[in-house]
């Protein structure tokens, strides 16, 4: 099955970024405020972004070496390769801590004073998109103040490689996504996993054991769009480890072993739940866009940190927006995932239930037949 063309995403001249105004923000405030950033033009342009780096990894498989130089990809790795560094020369403080180490804050405090002349270095030609991409990258990393990181920081580090793709520091081609996702994403997660287990850094806001992941999310996307269209691989292949370091979502899955222990479908029943219930990968690739679009951009309290505004454009598309994101098989609302009951019957899948939440809460079936329940309460109180 082909998938839909994902439409161009927009161009920002250099011109246009001087005119632009006002800097990035927090503007989400409020479960309203949520719901006009799903009607704003930013928001169109990021689901246009995910689905164009999903379908260009499609088939795709790591370690990715594509022989071609593209130096923008080469600048971006750059800067995470001395935000690496910079771990070296920060240790972390021998007392003892039960979340958060605070020679992380001492890590924080370098980029937030260094920042811009990272930035300037990197942008050498388009230096007016500074100002614009400053917040993303001191949000991307996780809470200076909370010590802590979760999927809205993941996010913020998502939306300041839109920007750069808006204005086209990175190109828009599909041998320029696949460098995207399959080397530059890979070292920020690799980034972010020193991080969290050099600085002990606190899960933000996570569901526990009824969520995907206590901090990422993306690399389950695009690891799925890397296994999309091939058969020889289960779903099921996950609950057979060691894995090999092939695509994303294995790499994902092997972090979480790393650092969790015990039965793989106590301690991430979501994630054995998709391996059991859910048919292809393809299905797995939809259910995760739509789960990713309730249960991250859709929640308050984990975007509520992310800067908006600027590159990101906070006023109306175009273009209407459920006309192209419903092509782009996004769910237009809430109630996330993998369509429940009538919807996955139809497909020619059974319900396949996974243990019910103690809070009980309604249930988000996904693809095959497994279920997402959707925790009640305010789990992500601290924010993502």
């Amino acid at each position: 099955m082909a998938s839909t063309p994902v439409p161009p995403l927009r161009y920002i001249s250099s011109d246009e970024i001087k005119a632009l105004g006002s800097w990035p923000t927090p503007k989400i405030r409020t479960d309203f405020d949520v719901d006009v950033w799903k009607q704003t033009q930013g928001y169109s342009d990021y689901q246009h972004f995910l689905r164009w780096l999903s379908d260009a990894v499609v088939g795709h498989s790591l370690p990715w070496t594509s022989g071609a130089y593209f130096q923008g990809v080469r600048c971006v790795l750059n800067l995470l390769d001395e935000l690496d560094r910079w771990i070296d020369e920060i240790p972390p403080l021998p007392s003892p801590q039960r979340f958060g180490n605070l020679a992380f804050r001492t890590w924080g405090k370098r980029l937030e004073e260094r920042a811009d002349q990272l930035l300037t270095a990197m942008m050498s030609t388009l230096k007016d998109a500074v100002p614009y991409l400053r917040p993303y990258l001191l949000t991307s990393f996780g809470s200076f103040v909370r010590m802590d990181y979760g999927t809205g920081h993941e996010t913020s580090f998502s939306l300041f490689l839109l920007c750069l793709t808006l204005i086209r520091f990175l190109r828009l081609d599909s041998e320029e996504a696949r460098e995207i996702v399959l080397n530059v994403f890979v070292r920020y997660l690799r980034l972010c996993w020193r991080l969290q287990d050099v600085y002990n850094l606190e899960p933000a806001g996570s569901h526990g054991v009824w969520g995907l992941d206590d901090s990422h999310f993306l690399g389950y996307i695009f690891g799925s769009a890397q296994l999309r269209d091939q058969i020889e691989i289960p779903v099921s292949a996950i609950l057979h480890p060691p894995l090999p370091p092939t695509n994303l979502y294995f790499l994902s899955i092997m972090r979480i072993h790393e650092v969790k222990h015990g039965p793989f479908h106590e301690h991430s029943s979501q994630l054995y739940s998709i391996a059991t219930g859910v048919a292809t990968w393809r299905k797995v690739n939809s259910g995760l866009f739509k789960m990713y679009e309730a249960e991250v951009l859709g929640k308050r309290v984990v975007v509520q940190h992310i800067p908006l505004g600027g590159i990101l454009d906070w006023s109306a598309p175009s273009a209407p927006l459920n006309s192209s994101v419903s092509q782009l098989d996004f769910a237009t609302a809430t109630p996330a995932p993998w369509a429940s009951g009538a919807s996955s019957n139809a497909a020619g899948h059974d319900e396949v239930p996974i243990t019910t939440v103690p809070w009980g809460s309604p249930s988000i079936s996904i693809g095959g037949g497994a279920k997402y329940t959707a925790p009640r309460g305010n789990l992500h109180a601290r924010g993502a």
